[in-house]
This record gives structure tokens, C-alpha cells and sequence, in this order.
């Protein structure tokens, strides 16, 4: 504008301000939000790690791990593959590949048979040994064990799995004296001990163990009689109809581990027949 009769041009500049520079602006608060997510997911998984056991976290890992396949069986599509799968671990419903799953190893583990599934198979198999022990003691509806038998049976539960000790007493002895000869009591005991153990397919373990001998003896049997009536007990469970594969050790013990405090009852003359864990 020019300027008229002596007056000067009114000029107005409009200067423009720019918000959110340097530390005024919101990018900090998307930061922070991120960090406070990060920490709440950091504390979560704290409190999972305490809140579960071992066995659960290796279930957990390995669900999340990309080599653990999806499917561990078969559909038997017809698709590109057949129905097989490209993981040649698994047993196949068409193929029936993968033998090695008749002999599991540790790796086998990371498929997600723990925890949970674990508890539950142990829980079912210690009401199996339960009903062992019932039958043995004769408390089963239809008993296969007389009062007599009973009073030579002893059954108890361990980490190992249900061990059934039978043992000698003074006037009925399951051996003959100082051989490995079974007597009629123990033939006895070993047919029904295969016909109660049939109903489960656990790997068994014998062990045989003898009272104490003086000392003065030149050569002490413990060794080779203990081992020879162990022997002898796996004999007769074969032929009372336990299949020989079951039979996964046979050990004898000598005098090393007595039932009662004197060494030389007749007590400490025993058989043990393990039931192992799955």
C-alpha cells in the first residue's frame, strides 16, 4: 500500500509456531507405553516361571519350539505325501513308520507328555499296583491266595514300583536248607504271583536275598545261593506263564540287606519281585 496524504502503510506479519518440538512433544508417551507393556509381560512371566513346575515349563517350551511337529500321527489323506508326514519319528496310521517310538528316548519329551499327562499315567498305574496288592493279600472279591500264602506275602509301594517280597519263617521255609530247591510253598506262591501280575505289563525284577552264616565257615554261599534262588524264582514265574521278556534283572544280594535285626532268622531268607514303573 502507497503511501497517502502523509500517512505511513500498516504492514501485519503473521509468524508461525511450529508445537511438539524437542522434549514437548507426544513420542515419549508411545515409548513409555511400550516400556510399561514390556514390564507387565516381564512380570507375568515371573510369576509363571514360580506358579509351575519343571516338568510343566519343558511342556511349555517345547509346545512353543518350530522343530516339535503338530500332528504326531497320520491322517491317512491322500493328499501330496500320502498321508505320511516329513517327520519320520512319528508312528504313521498308513505306514506305521518310526519304530523307535517302542523304545522312547528323552528327546521324545519335548511332544508334550508331561506334567498333566505324567500325573495322570502315574495315578493310574498306582491303582493298578493297589489292585495287585489287594489280590495278593486276599482281599480281592475272588481271592487266588489262601491264609497260609498270605502270611508269607509282603507288598509295598516305591519310587521303584510295587515290590512283593515273599519270605521263609521257621517252619516254612521256601527253600530247602542251604540249596537253591524251591520247596512246594514257594511253587505255590510263584504260579499265583504270575497269574495276579498278568493283568499289567510292567518289566519285573527279581532279587534274592539270605540270612547270615557264621563266620567261621572256609567258604561263605551267601553270594552264590542268593543268586542261585533269584535265578531259580524267574524259572518258576516263566513257567507259571509270565512271559520271559518281562523279565528285565535278576540279582542276588547275599546277607547285605537283612529284613530283621538277627542275622540269622529265617526270616532274612527272602525273594523280592519288583514291578517297575513304566
Amino acid at each position: 500500500m502507497s503511501a497517502q496524504n502523509g500517512v505511513a502503510p500498516i504492514i501485519i506479519k503473521r509468524k508461525k509456531v511450529v508445537s511438539g518440538g524437542g522434549h514437548h512433544g507426544g513420542a515419549w508417551k508411545v515409548a513409555y507405553a511400550d516400556f510399561v507393556t514390556a514390564m507387565m509381560a516381564f512380570f507375568m512371566l515371573m510369576w509363571l516361571l514360580s506358579a509351575t513346575t519343571e516338568k510343566q515349563r519343558k511342556g511349555l517350551a517345547d509346545y512353543f519350539s518350530p522343530t516339535i511337529p503338530i500332528s504326531r500321527i497320520s491322517g491317512g489323506g491322500s493328499g501330496a505325501f500320502n498321508g505320511d508326514s516329513m517327520f519320520t519319528e512319528d508312528v504313521m496310521t498308513k505306514s506305521g513308520a518310526g519304530a523307535s517310538d517302542a523304545n522312547p528316548v528323552d528327546a521324545q519329551q519335548a511332544r508334550g507328555e508331561t506334567g498333566l499327562d505324567q500325573q495322570a499315567r502315574e495315578l493310574a498305574e498306582n491303582e493298578e499296583f493297589k489292585t495287585i496288592e489287594e489280590a495278593l493279600q486276599g482281599r480281592g472279591g475272588e481271592s487266588m491266595v489262601s491264609i497260609e500264602m498270605a502270611r508269607h506275602i509282603v507288598t509295598r509301594v516305591t519310587d521303584e514300583g510295587l515290590i512283593i517280597e515273599m519270605f521263609a519263617t521257621e517252619n516254612a521255609p521256601l527253600f530247602e536248607e542251604g540249596k537253591e530247591t524251591p520247596t512246594a510253598l514257594l511253587r505255590d506262591l510263584m504260579r499265583m504271583v504270575a497269574r495276579v501280575t498278568d493283568v499289567v505289563s510292567n518289566n519285573v525284577a527279581i532279587s534274592g536275598f539270605i540270612r547270615s552264616h557264621p563266620v567261621v565257615l572256609a567258604n561263605n554261599p551267601v553270594w552264590e545261593l542268593s543268586s542261585s534262588r533269584a535265578d531259580a524264582t524267574r524259572r518258576l514265574l516263566e513257567s507259571g506263564g509270565m512271559k520271559p521278556a518281562r523279565i528285565h534283572r535278576v540279582t542276588g544280594h547275599a546277607d547285605r540287606n537283612l529284613s530283621v535285626s538277627d542275622p540269622m532268622a529265617k526270616r532274612n531268607n527272602r525273594v523280592e519281585i519288583i514291578l517297575l514303573r513304566q
